[in-house]
């Protein structure tokens, strides 16, 4: 672990077993801003992929009357997607969107404000999911 915080560029995969590659994704999200910025991808020796967050589909927050899921995971996984069907410009330009929004920083979801993940967090100004996402597609040109 330190050696990949250490030098990440000198890793292009890591090959692990399900329990350290865990790990290894949860401690490298907490340098990108947390698990609500961690997309994944699986590819297959068929020319089969699959794109996700990191985080899955964040059970935890499951049954919560507003949904405060960080949304950048699923959108840049979807990003990852579209650049393997070879869909790069549209790919760039919702990274440029997502980018824009963080930059700009009116839009934060309870993770970007360091709050634990409650429902109260709403009431205490982060976004929602679907506020966040909002923000994103309002930047798309």
């Amino acid at each position: 672990m330190m050696w990949l915080t250490k030098n990440p560029e000198e890793y292009g995969v890591i090959v692990a077993g399900n329990m350290f590659g865990d790990i290894v994704s949860d401690a490298f999200a907490g340098l990108i801003g947390g698990l609500g910025f961690a997309c994944s991808a699986q590819f297959s020796s068929g020319g089969v992929a699959v794109f996700e967050p990191t985080h899955g589909s964040a059970p935890k927050y499951a049954g919560y009357e507003v949904s405060i899921v960080n949304p950048v995971a699923m959108i840049e996984s979807a990003c990852m997607m579209l650049d393997y069907l070879d869909e790069k410009k549209i790919a760039a330009k919702i990274r440029k969107a997502v980018a824009d929004v963080i930059e700009e920083g009116k839009v934060r979801t309870y993770d970007m404000m360091k709050m634990a993940g409650r429902p109260e967090v709403i009431k205490n100004g982060a976004a929602s999911t679907s506020q966040m996402t909002d923000a994103i597609i309002s930047r798309l040109n």
